[in-house]
Protein backbone atom coordinates (compact mmCIF):
# COMPACT_ATOMS: atom_id res chain seq x y z
CA UNK A 1 0.00 0.00 0.00
CA UNK A 2 1.49 3.89 -1.03
CA UNK A 3 1.07 6.35 1.48
CA UNK A 4 1.65 9.72 0.69
CA UNK A 5 0.18 13.79 1.23
CA UNK A 6 -1.24 16.32 -0.27
CA UNK A 7 1.54 19.03 -0.80
CA UNK A 8 1.69 22.63 -1.57
CA UNK A 9 1.65 22.63 -5.58
CA UNK A 10 4.83 24.61 -6.30
CA UNK A 11 7.72 21.78 -5.27
CA UNK A 12 5.16 19.33 -4.79
CA UNK A 13 7.70 16.67 -5.34
CA UNK A 14 10.34 18.62 -2.89
CA UNK A 15 7.67 18.01 -0.22
CA UNK A 16 7.52 14.29 -1.25
CA UNK A 17 10.74 13.68 -0.15
CA UNK A 18 10.69 15.44 2.63
CA UNK A 19 8.06 13.51 3.79
CA UNK A 20 8.91 10.39 2.55
CA UNK A 21 5.97 10.39 0.42
CA UNK A 22 4.92 7.59 -2.14
CA UNK A 23 2.30 9.55 -3.27
CA UNK A 24 1.21 13.13 -3.49
CA UNK A 25 -1.81 14.57 -4.39
CA UNK A 26 -1.60 18.27 -5.21
CA UNK A 27 -3.19 21.39 -7.12
CA UNK A 28 -2.47 22.52 -11.03
CA UNK A 29 -3.99 26.19 -10.33
CA UNK A 30 -6.00 28.47 -7.37
CA UNK A 31 -7.97 25.98 -5.78
CA UNK A 32 -10.37 28.78 -5.10
CA UNK A 33 -10.41 29.92 -8.84
CA UNK A 34 -11.25 29.05 -12.70
CA UNK A 35 -8.07 29.44 -13.61
CA UNK A 36 -6.55 27.01 -16.21
CA UNK A 37 -4.49 24.69 -15.14
CA UNK A 38 -0.16 24.93 -15.04
CA UNK A 39 1.20 21.16 -15.17
CA UNK A 40 3.90 21.22 -12.61
CA UNK A 41 6.52 19.01 -11.87
CA UNK A 42 6.56 16.95 -15.80
CA UNK A 43 5.68 13.80 -16.62
CA UNK A 44 9.32 12.83 -16.89
CA UNK A 45 10.71 14.43 -13.65
CA UNK A 46 7.80 12.58 -11.68
CA UNK A 47 8.49 8.85 -13.45
CA UNK A 48 11.70 10.09 -12.06
CA UNK A 49 11.25 10.62 -7.98
CA UNK A 50 8.77 7.18 -8.48
CA UNK A 51 5.79 8.78 -6.91
CA UNK A 52 2.11 8.23 -7.92
CA UNK A 53 0.71 11.57 -8.48
CA UNK A 54 -2.93 12.49 -8.04
CA UNK A 55 -4.58 15.89 -8.84
CA UNK A 56 -7.73 17.96 -6.84
CA UNK A 57 -9.51 19.75 -8.89
CA UNK A 58 -10.69 23.12 -7.79
CA UNK A 59 -13.11 23.63 -4.76
CA UNK A 60 -15.19 25.93 -6.79
CA UNK A 61 -16.21 23.24 -9.25
CA UNK A 62 -19.75 22.24 -9.53
CA UNK A 63 -20.85 19.49 -12.14
CA UNK A 64 -24.03 18.97 -10.18
CA UNK A 65 -25.27 22.90 -10.37
CA UNK A 66 -28.40 23.72 -11.80
CA UNK A 67 -26.84 27.00 -12.70
CA UNK A 68 -25.16 27.88 -15.88
CA UNK A 69 -22.78 29.81 -14.76
CA UNK A 70 -21.43 27.40 -12.14
CA UNK A 71 -22.19 23.56 -14.24
CA UNK A 72 -20.64 25.20 -17.43
CA UNK A 73 -17.26 26.92 -16.32
CA UNK A 74 -17.52 23.77 -13.71
CA UNK A 75 -17.23 21.22 -16.62
CA UNK A 76 -14.67 22.96 -18.81
CA UNK A 77 -12.61 23.01 -15.43
CA UNK A 78 -12.60 19.55 -15.15
CA UNK A 79 -12.29 18.53 -18.61
CA UNK A 80 -8.46 20.63 -18.45
CA UNK A 81 -7.65 19.74 -15.27
CA UNK A 82 -7.96 15.88 -16.77
CA UNK A 83 -5.72 16.91 -19.41
CA UNK A 84 -3.40 18.52 -17.69
CA UNK A 85 -3.05 15.60 -15.50
CA UNK A 86 -3.02 13.20 -18.15
CA UNK A 87 -0.35 15.02 -19.59
CA UNK A 88 1.79 14.70 -16.60
CA UNK A 89 0.96 10.63 -15.66
CA UNK A 90 -1.51 11.28 -12.78
CA UNK A 91 -3.03 9.03 -11.65
CA UNK A 92 -6.84 10.43 -11.40
CA UNK A 93 -8.53 13.25 -11.00
CA UNK A 94 -10.34 14.03 -7.62
CA UNK A 95 -13.83 15.84 -7.89
CA UNK A 96 -15.89 16.85 -5.73
CA UNK A 97 -19.35 15.55 -5.81
CA UNK A 98 -21.32 19.01 -5.79
CA UNK A 99 -24.55 20.07 -4.80
CA UNK A 100 -28.01 21.79 -5.76
CA UNK A 101 -29.69 24.75 -3.89
CA UNK A 102 -32.69 23.88 -1.62
CA UNK A 103 -35.68 23.46 -3.79
CA UNK A 104 -33.93 22.08 -6.46
CA UNK A 105 -34.40 18.49 -7.48
CA UNK A 106 -31.05 16.81 -6.89
CA UNK A 107 -32.02 13.69 -9.95
CA UNK A 108 -30.70 16.92 -11.70
CA UNK A 109 -27.92 17.44 -10.23
CA UNK A 110 -27.68 13.50 -11.06
CA UNK A 111 -28.92 14.02 -14.87
CA UNK A 112 -25.81 16.78 -14.85
CA UNK A 113 -23.02 14.43 -13.93
CA UNK A 114 -24.25 11.82 -16.15
CA UNK A 115 -24.03 14.70 -18.68
CA UNK A 116 -20.20 15.46 -17.86
CA UNK A 117 -19.46 11.93 -18.66
CA UNK A 118 -21.70 11.31 -21.81
CA UNK A 119 -20.28 14.60 -23.34
CA UNK A 120 -16.06 14.11 -22.66
CA UNK A 121 -16.96 10.39 -23.90
CA UNK A 122 -17.95 12.34 -27.56
CA UNK A 123 -14.39 13.89 -27.48
CA UNK A 124 -12.65 10.52 -26.50
CA UNK A 125 -12.60 11.11 -22.60
CA UNK A 126 -10.76 12.23 -19.49
CA UNK A 127 -7.43 10.74 -20.06
CA UNK A 128 -7.56 10.05 -16.22
CA UNK A 129 -10.04 8.77 -14.29
CA UNK A 130 -12.25 10.78 -12.39
CA UNK A 131 -12.40 10.30 -9.18
CA UNK A 132 -15.50 11.12 -7.48
CA UNK A 133 -15.10 12.44 -3.31
CA UNK A 134 -17.91 12.25 -0.81
CA UNK A 135 -18.58 15.77 1.01
CA UNK A 136 -19.12 16.59 5.15
CA UNK A 137 -22.00 18.63 4.74
CA UNK A 138 -24.74 20.31 2.31
CA UNK A 139 -28.58 19.44 1.94
CA UNK A 140 -28.16 19.37 -0.98
CA UNK A 141 -24.99 17.51 -1.61
CA UNK A 142 -25.06 14.44 -4.21
CA UNK A 143 -21.98 12.61 -2.29
CA UNK A 144 -23.00 12.99 1.47
CA UNK A 145 -25.63 10.31 2.35
CA UNK A 146 -25.14 6.78 0.94
CA UNK A 147 -28.48 6.66 -0.64
CA UNK A 148 -28.00 9.74 -3.05
CA UNK A 149 -24.59 8.61 -3.92
CA UNK A 150 -26.03 5.39 -4.80
CA UNK A 151 -29.01 7.01 -6.85
CA UNK A 152 -25.40 9.04 -8.82
CA UNK A 153 -23.69 5.68 -8.85
CA UNK A 154 -26.45 4.28 -10.91
CA UNK A 155 -25.69 7.31 -13.29
CA UNK A 156 -22.77 7.58 -13.83
CA UNK A 157 -21.02 4.22 -12.63
CA UNK A 158 -21.13 2.51 -15.89
CA UNK A 159 -19.69 5.45 -17.50
CA UNK A 160 -16.30 5.20 -15.76
CA UNK A 161 -16.47 7.02 -12.66
CA UNK A 162 -14.06 6.58 -9.72
CA UNK A 163 -14.70 6.78 -5.91
CA UNK A 164 -12.44 9.05 -3.37
CA UNK A 165 -13.36 7.90 0.39
CA UNK A 166 -12.82 10.93 2.85
CA UNK A 167 -12.67 9.68 6.09
CA UNK A 168 -12.85 13.22 7.81
CA UNK A 169 -15.73 13.41 6.18
CA UNK A 170 -17.61 10.39 5.88
CA UNK A 171 -17.51 10.49 9.64
CA UNK A 172 -18.82 14.55 9.54
CA UNK A 173 -21.60 13.56 7.31
CA UNK A 174 -22.30 10.61 10.00
CA UNK A 175 -21.25 7.62 8.29
CA UNK A 176 -20.32 4.88 11.08
CA UNK A 177 -16.12 4.09 9.85
CA UNK A 178 -16.34 0.48 10.88
CA UNK A 179 -17.44 -1.36 7.74
CA UNK A 180 -18.06 2.30 6.22
CA UNK A 181 -15.65 0.34 3.17
CA UNK A 182 -17.85 -2.53 2.46
CA UNK A 183 -21.08 -0.25 2.36
CA UNK A 184 -19.67 1.76 0.00
CA UNK A 185 -17.98 -0.98 -2.11
CA UNK A 186 -21.53 -1.86 -2.21
CA UNK A 187 -22.42 1.11 -3.84
CA UNK A 188 -19.21 1.75 -5.92
CA UNK A 189 -18.14 -1.35 -6.52
CA UNK A 190 -14.72 0.59 -6.05
CA UNK A 191 -12.39 2.40 -3.64
CA UNK A 192 -9.71 4.06 -5.70
CA UNK A 193 -7.87 6.61 -3.37
CA UNK A 194 -8.57 7.10 0.35
CA UNK A 195 -8.05 10.40 1.83
CA UNK A 196 -7.18 9.43 5.18
CA UNK A 197 -7.92 12.66 7.47
CA UNK A 198 -8.85 12.95 11.14
CA UNK A 199 -11.44 15.22 12.79
CA UNK A 200 -11.58 18.28 14.39
CA UNK A 201 -15.17 17.88 15.64
CA UNK A 202 -17.59 15.40 16.64
CA UNK A 203 -19.15 12.44 14.32
CA UNK A 204 -22.10 14.04 12.46
CA UNK A 205 -21.09 17.29 12.75
CA UNK A 206 -20.59 18.24 8.73
CA UNK A 207 -17.60 20.56 9.65
CA UNK A 208 -15.02 19.87 7.15
CA UNK A 209 -11.77 20.66 9.37
CA UNK A 210 -9.25 17.59 9.31
CA UNK A 211 -7.11 17.02 12.05
CA UNK A 212 -3.47 14.84 11.65
CA UNK A 213 -4.10 10.78 12.17
CA UNK A 214 -2.00 11.36 15.33
CA UNK A 215 -0.85 13.82 17.75
CA UNK A 216 -3.19 16.69 16.29
CA UNK A 217 -6.64 16.24 18.69
CA UNK A 218 -9.03 14.57 16.35
CA UNK A 219 -11.10 12.81 17.64
CA UNK A 220 -11.38 9.61 15.29
CA UNK A 221 -8.87 6.76 17.00
CA UNK A 222 -6.18 6.60 14.60
CA UNK A 223 -6.62 2.67 14.83
CA UNK A 224 -10.16 3.07 13.30
CA UNK A 225 -8.13 5.11 10.29
CA UNK A 226 -5.93 2.28 10.13
CA UNK A 227 -8.40 0.09 9.93
CA UNK A 228 -10.44 1.55 7.25
CA UNK A 229 -7.05 1.98 5.31
CA UNK A 230 -6.43 -1.38 5.57
CA UNK A 231 -10.00 -2.43 4.42
CA UNK A 232 -9.72 -0.37 1.53
CA UNK A 233 -6.48 -1.94 0.36
CA UNK A 234 -5.95 1.42 -1.99
CA UNK A 235 -3.95 4.52 -2.25
CA UNK A 236 -3.64 7.11 1.04
CA UNK A 237 -3.32 10.50 1.24
CA UNK A 238 -3.35 12.44 4.19
CA UNK A 239 -4.55 16.08 3.50
CA UNK A 240 -3.68 16.86 7.33
CA UNK A 241 -1.72 20.01 8.66
CA UNK A 242 1.92 20.31 7.24
CA UNK A 243 3.91 20.12 9.99
CA UNK A 244 2.46 16.57 11.01
CA UNK A 245 2.23 14.76 7.90
CA UNK A 246 5.63 13.01 7.97
CA UNK A 247 4.57 11.67 11.40
CA UNK A 248 1.30 10.73 10.04
CA UNK A 249 2.83 8.62 7.32
CA UNK A 250 5.48 6.98 9.25
CA UNK A 251 2.74 5.77 12.05
CA UNK A 252 0.39 4.53 9.00
CA UNK A 253 3.39 2.91 7.25
CA UNK A 254 4.71 0.92 10.73
CA UNK A 255 0.71 0.22 11.55
CA UNK A 256 -0.03 -1.19 7.84
CA UNK A 257 2.60 -3.65 7.46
Amino acid sequence: MRIGAHVRDDDPLSAAREREAEVVQFFLADPQGWKAPVPRPTAGEIEAAGVDVFIHSPYVVNVASLNNRIRIPSRKVVAQHAAAAAEIGARGLIVHGGHVRKGEDPAEGVANWRKLFERQAEQGGFGVPILIENTAGGDGALARELDMLARLWDQVGELGAGFCLDTCHAFAAGWELDGVVDRVRAITGRIDLVHLNNSRDEFGSTRDRHANVVHGGGTIDPAQLVAVAAAADAPVVVETPADGQAADITYLRKALT
